[in-house]
């Protein structure tokens, strides 16, 4: 039913069948992760191959290593793994971002950190601890909600404090980061509302559907952020 939904509101000026918007329980509580590839994964991935080139020389990624190894096409040095909880399995590096006492100074030359600024409520904080850890010339790739569910299963463990728009970004990273600052979003009444459903990639019939931007409907945005020097 909500496939058919998909394709019919992909279409303009075609009609809305108000039943399936009715539904108060989405397909998926869990982005849909339990059902396939989450809409959202088109975008992350996206971007990082689009940047594959500044996935280079020792690199830092939150969580696990799964897009700088996946996405570095041979240019990494090194791979280490940032992690808050002492005792996570990959984590060469337990820090808090929001703390330059517990990180490195100047050393990475890249460094990945997808959807993970919404964990943190001191927000400025943890954009500046991000810019502590890059060498001068090192480049920040960020990934960050725009229209999304809540994870659950995150903000029991952490709390999720916030969603993003361009302008708030801008507004963020700029007095950090300065000029080298690029800032996108991705997504479209039809994303959003596949996404906001748990939806999956595999659910579409065409993913050209996502490409469309409608400014309207921030989905998932991006930043890639240069620290100067170098």
């Amino acid at each position: 039913m909500f496939v058919k939904f998909m394709q019919i509101i992909a279409r303009k000026k075609a009609p809305v069948n108000v039943r399936d918007l009715t539904r108060v329980s989405p397909v998926s509580n869990v982005m849909g992760g339990d059902r396939g590839t989450p809409i959202d994964r088109y975008y992350i991935e996206n971007f990082f191959r689009k940047n594959s080139h500044l996935i280079r020389g020792r690199v830092l990624e939150v969580g696990d290593s799964r897009y700088s190894r996946k996405f570095s096409s041979g240019k990494a040095g090194s791979f280490d793994v940032l992690h808050f909880v002492p005792g996570s399995r990959e984590a060469t590096l337990i820090g808090d971002l929001r703390d330059t006492a517990t990180l490195p100074t100047s050393a990475f030359d890249c460094f990945i950190c997808a959807q993970t600024f919404q964990y943190t409520f001191e927000i400025r904080k943890a954009i500046e601890g991000a810019f502590y850890l890059l060498k001068p010339g090192g480049v920040l790739l960020a990934t960050v909600p725009g229209i999304s569910q809540i994870s659950r299963y995150d903000a029991e463990r952490y709390g999720e404090y916030w969603r993003f728009t361009t302008d708030s970004l801008q507004r963020l990273f700029e007095p950090v980061f300065g000029a080298d600052l690029e800032i996108e979003s991705f997504g479209n009444v039809m994303a959003a509302t596949a996404f906001l459903q748990g939806i999956v990639l595999e659910d579409l019939p065409d993913l050209s559907l996502l490409d469309e931007r409608d400014q309207d409907y921030q989905m998932l945005l991006t930043i890639r952020a240069g620290k100067a020097g170098g």
